[in-house]
């Protein structure tokens, strides 16, 4: 057991020594998500950080010192082994694409990054990417956290098939027709049998994939606020003291459809193709069960 897991399994003990069950497994679930978003909670910390103290004068931009705490938090994490390697992969695929994706948006006007930096491609400050590779660091901590299976799970030509149309989406609805809508639906239809069973001590519960996807998209609304009413990015037409349109929760619903993907690509064992209930394989003695 590593020193992180051995911290969560303590935590854990914990928590369950002082409450009663059910209320120890839902505040165990809330400290997990916090966990597993670290790195993005990390990073929008240093945003509002950042966007409270940084002086116009500084020697050093404020986007290139945000691109430098991103860089050292994930060496960091990698370092004290709060992700691990296979996980760093899946975070770069997405930290590629990602930045794919910032340098078409930014170059056709959907948004913009309005300050200054020396770290920076065709106009696209190097530190968005990380914030791309946050939701793929997200996704692959806390499938590993909760101990996560997908099942049944659908074949894996429509998963990914999805995914390429949603990714490619993004970019054709400037030119063509906007598929989202049918998007949506796509993703109901595919994964509407899927359940997301994730484990808090010895008890497992489950979440239809859709559902928990479109919560997190809410949550990934929230942050991205964050996000333009700091100044960091600005959209098109938007009042930095604007919220974003909610059209962004379907963005994000999306965009997390290729996110998993991209895990995926990487981490397979979760994935089951027929139905199971972990429920009726409890967690033995001599097994480590994570908080």
């Amino acid at each position: 057991m590593t020193t992180t897991q051995l911290i969560e399994r303590r935590l854990g003990d914990w928590m369950r020594a002082r409450l009663p069950a059910g209320l120890a497994d839902f505040v165990m679930f809330v400290l997990k998500q916090g966990w597993a978003c670290l790195f993005g909670g990390s990073l929008l910390l240093a945003i509002i950080g950042t966007r409270l103290i940084w002086q116009d004068d500084w020697a050093l931009n404020r986007y290139d010192a945000l691109f430098g705490i991103a860089v050292g938090l994930q060496i960091s994490f990698l370092a004290l082994k709060l992700e691990t390697w296979a996980e760093a992969r899946v975070i770069l695929l997405f930290h590629i694409s990602g930045t794919a994706m910032e340098l078409f948006k930014t170059h056709v006007g959907s948004w913009s990054y309005p300050e200054e930096a020396i770290f920076r491609l065709q106009g696209v400050p190097l530190f968005s990417g990380f914030m791309y590779a946050a939701v793929g660091s997200y996704m692959a901590r806390v499938t590993r956290l909760f101990d996560m299976q997908f099942a049944p799970f659908p074949p894996m030509w429509l998963h990914f098939g999805l995914a390429v149309l949603a990714y490619v989406n993004f970019f054709s609805h400037h030119f063509i027709w906007d598929i989202r809508y049918v998007l949506f639906a796509g993703t109901v239809l595919i994964y509407a049998r899927t359940r997301i069973w994730f484990r808090i001590g010895r008890n497992w519960y489950w979440m239809p994939l859709p559902l928990a996807a479109f919560f997190s998209s809410i949550f990934l609304w929230v942050a991205e606020n964050i996000g333009t009413l700091t100044g960091t990015w600005i959209y098109s037409g938007q009042n930095p003291l604007d919220l974003v349109s909610m059209d962004k929760i379907g963005s994000w619903y999306l965009l997390l459809y290729v996110a998993f993907a991209t895990v995926t690509l990487v981490l397979r064992d979760p994935l089951k193709g027929t139905a199971v209930n972990p429920r009726q394989s409890p967690v033995g003695p001599e097994q480590t069960a994570p908080v």
